[in-house]
């Protein structure tokens, strides 16, 4: 039966349709008239508690997280299992909610993410994405008008800063309840991307720990035993890494699983929730100088807009809270930044607590700061976020599509172009492609051959450089702009010297590139591949060869080897250049002899197969008679050890790099390392290993005079010692160590008006000295096995201002020597005292050696070009 619709029903639908915006609910401009108190924000006000008939199908055995946990949020830690539970009940009762794995962490804790919006968008969620990256470029086709503000919320990328898990299941519940009209409203327009714990095997590190330590009511006294979790802390992942700094470089699987859910929904805004020490306010966005230049005008414009709906909330409860302090926008691999430089509004929001709050501390006000009074806020700045971007949903679309829409076409910046030669390393190009694949930047060749006025990497110079048709162009015009701007800049500005963190990260230096930044646009005009850099080859038809040859250049040569050797074969290494069949051979390549190895039955066939995985052209010699150099059986050409190598891990040390190295033999060079414990170094026995690794640390307690003449007499009977970044600090001045720490000129005795200083430039003044992390130009000597495989000079990320002084009995290796400094900030008087500087170093002692490593080359695991060195170390120096 056909109903005829009166008049004036008609015309008032089509007076809404009209009106109403596309969107959702709200017009393209704030209205505040929907902000209210924080019970209206949870829905607990008449204002925001009605039921949404829409959304009560699944709803009547919804719990609220203290229904289903047992105990009200913030009594207790819950573990990440519970955690888990409860988001599985989200979506399993609400129509609003989804929930889906996307991978597991180190220690294989399952991670997950909830999508939440209204049960209609649910129903065309796909479509939704996929418009949305439709917007970006980086999906072909273009978007219909179903278009949704995207709101990315992460929780717990420390696990020691455990309140924003707990937080994020109040959250949760809030948008998921149809009993919550006012959440409902913002979920009209607006998808929220919920991940509740992005660091499970940090988190339950902590939180295990904490229940230990806990009696049955928490003591708040700063003294308890409850507040100082031991080493190495709960903060990082089971690697020991720091996640928070890892998102652009995506070492650790949790960033990677992660990050390509991420780049299937691009959200417009996201929030990473953290804590900070337990007597500061709340922190939240404006954030701090320096913001980096790629950051745009509405990227700024609508952090603010976001951090003055925090303070309407704050100031209605007479909450403490800071902005625009701290907290900047420069180094690119924070959870605000990498986000910001995908086109987000990327945030950080800080807590006080920390682990040192537990369940509850006395502040110095005197006041008790609880569990639930840091997740409590936490979830209100969550929720607010929420409500702001829902009120200005148009706009957040219409200004994440033009951003893109300017980064193809008209995108910022001083360069246009960056150009990565055709002559590297096969190897370290495809090392960068396959970088550049995930973060979704495009690339190809050149096409023809052109001249160009460009920046030159190498040089530091900007002059008139050849682009030939095989090299490769990273062109700006590209949806990822932003990030290509942000990675590929020879030395970015920085507005403020003040900043948190790394100042240098460019990738022709990190990946050992040369090549050039040009101020024109060079159109690629052939697609390539990662793949097209990958290639197995063999020169020389014998079958059983007398010798196998593999060059000594890259990680991937190491890679090999470490392969082979697992398999007991024996290697030796030329320490000098020598030709054969034509091929010119550096020092450090690898010669597999077949002498030496006729217990292996199986020689060849490992050989070949291990070449072949590893991508390693191999040259079958049938003789080790050469042209020139030394021939295979000389005492030039090494039998290398396979050496058995040890760490010190444990109070002393400095967790993170603790970290790297072990994450380095386990998951980078697949290579065994046992690793001894601090407390029992001088309990245990070291005569079995060959190699000791010290990782960055203070070694208090370790390096007593009991430990000095531990370490001095293994070196001496023949170890090979490897110091890492501030383990050559605490090496310094121990008797029978080289290693010696530069004094600092204070300047201040013959001008003693240097001394008439401003307690307002007390900042700015130890800036001065200090290094933030910046890149140096180090003269090396590659005739030395430490840096075999090296021309001879190296592009090193100097970390510190600690300046050494050459080796008087020893070999200098790397040097900073004067006009190093090529990016990043450092300041004049740390520039000036890292000149005649020690970087790399090298030390006889008795039967044994010392390698000092001053700049640690696996810091945070990304700075490909230099792990080669490390390698060095525990293979070839000192053999």
């Amino acid at each position: 039966m056909t109903r005829t619709v009166p008049f004036l029903l008609t015309f008032l639908i089509a007076f809404i349709l009209i009106f109403e915006p596309a969107t959702g609910h709200h017009p393209p401009t704030a209205d505040h008239s929907d902000v209210g108190s924080i019970e209206a924000l949870n829905g607990l006000s008449d204002e925001g508690r009605t039921a949404d008939n829409a959304d009560l199908a699944r709803s009547d055995a919804l719990q609220s997280p203290a229904e289903f946990l047992g105990y009200e949020l913030g009594e207790r830690y819950t573990p990440h299992h519970r955690v888990l539970s409860y988001m599985n009940h989200l979506a399993e009762h609400s129509d609003r909610v989804t929930i889906s794995a996307y991978g597991e962490s180190y220690q294989r804790r399952e991670l997950v993410y909830l999508v939440i919006t209204s049960s209609d968008n649910q129903n065309h969620i796909e479509e939704i994405r996929l418009n949305n990256l439709r917007m970006t470029g980086l999906e072909d086709g273009d978007p219909t008008d179903l278009q949704k503000a995207i709101v990315w919320l992460s929780y717990n990328v420390h696990g020691n800063e455990t309140s924003s898990s707990e937080a994020a299941m109040k959250t949760a519940y809030e948008l998921a309840n149809p009993y919550n009209m006012r959440t409902g409203r913002w979920l009209d327009n607006t998808v929220v991307i919920l991940d509740p714990m992005l660091n499970p095997d940090g988190r339950d590190r902590y939180v295990y720990w904490y229940k230990q330590m806990e009696g049955v009511d928490f003591n708040p006294l700063l003294d308890a035993r409850e507040h100082h979790e031991p080493w190495p802390g709960g903060r990082s992942n089971h690697y020991y890494f720091d996640l928070n700094r890892d998102w652009a470089w995506q070492t650790q699987i949790e960033t990677r699983q992660r990050v390509k859910i991420y780049q299937d929904w691009m959200p417009h805004v996201h929030v990473d929730f953290h804590e900070q020490r337990y007597t500061a306010p709340y922190y939240f966005a404006p954030a701090a100088e320096p913001f980096h230049l790629a950051i745009t005008d509405w990227q700024r414009e609508f952090q603010t807009t976001i951090g003055q709906n925090h303070m309407r909330y704050f100031d209605q409860e007479g909450w403490l809270y800071f902005t625009r302090q701290i907290f900047d926008l420069f180094y690119p691999s924070y959870g605000d930044t990498w986000p910001t430089f995908n086109g987000a509004i990327g945030m950080t929001y800080e807590q006080a607590g920390h682990s040192l709050a537990g369940r509850g501390i006395i502040t110095p006000e005197g006041d008790t700061l609880t569990l639930a009074d840091r997740l409590t806020r936490h979830h209100v700045t969550g929720l607010s976020t929420v409500e702001i971007t829902s009120q200005h949903s148009r706009r957040v679309i219409s200004e994440f599509r033009s951003q893109f829409h300017r980064a193809i076409n008209n995108p910022d910046g001083e360069y246009e172009s960056f150009i990565v030669k055709a002559d590297n390393h096969p190897d370290r190009i495809h090392a960068l492609l396959s970088y550049l694949d995930d973060q979704k930047i495009r690339y190809g060749r050149a096409g023809t051959n052109r001249s160009a006025d460009g920046y030159d990497y190498r040089s530091g110079e900007t002059r008139r450089v050849q682009v030939q048709e095989d090299d490769i162009v990273i062109s700006a015009y590209q949806p990822q702009s932003q990030l290509v701007r942000v990675l590929f800049e020879p030395d970015p500005v920085l507005v403020d010297s003040l900043t948190y963190d790394i100042t240098a990260w460019e990738a022709h230096y990190r990946f050992g590139l040369d090549g050039f930044a040009l101020d024109s646009r060079i159109r690629p005009q052939e697609t390539i591949s990662a793949a097209d850099y990958r290639r197995y080859e063999e020169f020389g038809e014998a079958d059983a060869p007398y010798a196998y040859i593999v060059r000594w250049q890259t990680m991937d040569d190491a890679r090999f080897l470490a392969d082979i050797l697992k398999n007991g074969v024996q290697v030796r290494f030329s320490t000098v250049p020598f030709t054969l069949d034509g091929q010119d051979y550096d020092r450090g390549t690898l010669v597999i002899t077949r002498a030496g190895n006729q217990r292996l039955d199986s020689l060849d066939r490992i050989v070949a197969e291990k070449a072949q995985k590893h991508h390693r052209a191999l040259h079958r010699a049938e003789t080790g008679f050469v042209e020139t150099g030394a021939d295979f059986g000389s005492a030039d050409v090494s039998l290398m050890t396979t050496p058995k190598v040890a760490m010190l891990m444990g109070e002393g040390t400095q967790s993170t790099s603790a970290g790297e190295v072990w994450h380095f033999f386990d998951r980078q060079l697949h290579y065994p390392l046992t690793v001894l414990d601090t407390d029992r170094f001088l309990q245990a026995d070291l005569d079995p290993f060959d190699v000791l690794i010290l990782p960055s640390g203070f070694y208090r307690g370790v390096l007593n005079e009991a430990g000095q003449e531990r370490l001095r007499s293994w070196v001496r009977s023949g170890g090979r010692l490897v110091a890492l970044g501030n383990a050559n600090r605490a090496l310094s001045g121990i008797d029978g160590f080289e290693i010696t720490l530069a004094q600092a000129d204070e300047g201040s005795a013959d001008d003693p008006e240097q001394l008439l200083r401003r307690y307002d430039d007390r900042q700015r003044e130890a800036v001065r000295q200090a290094n933030r992390g910046s890149i140096f130009r180090i003269d090396l000597d590659n005739s030395h096995p430490l840096a075999f495989g090296y021309d001879e000079e190296y592009f090193s990320l100097k970390l510190s201002a600690d300046a050494y002084r050459y080796l008087e009995n020893g070999w200098n290796v790397g040097a900073a020597r004067p006009n190093a400094h090529m990016s990043g900030f450092v300041g004049h008087k740390a520039e000036e005292s890292l000149e005649h500087s020690l970087t790399f170093g090298f030390q006889s002692m008795g039967s044994g050696s010392v390698a000092y490593l001053i700049d640690d080359p696996l810091f945070r695991g990304f700075w490909e070009n230099g792990k080669l060195f490390f390698v060095n170390a525990v293979f070839f120096a000192g053999e």
